[in-house]
């Protein structure tokens, strides 16, 4: 299985395929769910890598897929203009997920 990204800057895209990730640069909420969808459709993806500003460009759609796909797993990673703390994000995850707050 293989990793994938969909990244909002170059920086980060160029940083992973150096560690032989492949991936795209998406700058808009079309451009971001036209990626998605192209990663959930590679057979050989098993892990999307999207950073937290992709995300945000289409955030209820990923939301949907980490919830009613098993496969691949959606993994949120901070890049040079991340805002949150990674920690926040989990937790805003499992309360829309289970309906809990941490």
């Amino acid at each position: 299985m293989k990793f994938y990204l969909i990244s909002d800057n170059i920086d980060t895209q160029m940083g992973m395929r150096l560690t032989g990730i492949e991936g795209v640069v998406a700058h808009t909420p079309e451009e971001v769910s036209s990626a998605l969808d192209k990663a959930l459709g590679m057979e050989d993806v098993g892990v999307v890598l999207m950073t937290e500003l992709a995300i945000n460009q289409c955030r209820e759609k990923v939301y949907e897929c980490k919830l009613t796909r098993k496969s691949p797993l959606i993994v949120e990673i901070p890049d040079r203009h991340a805002t949150a703390k990674i920690s926040d994000t989990i937790s805003k995850y499992l309360a829309d997920a289970v309906g809990i707050k941490l």
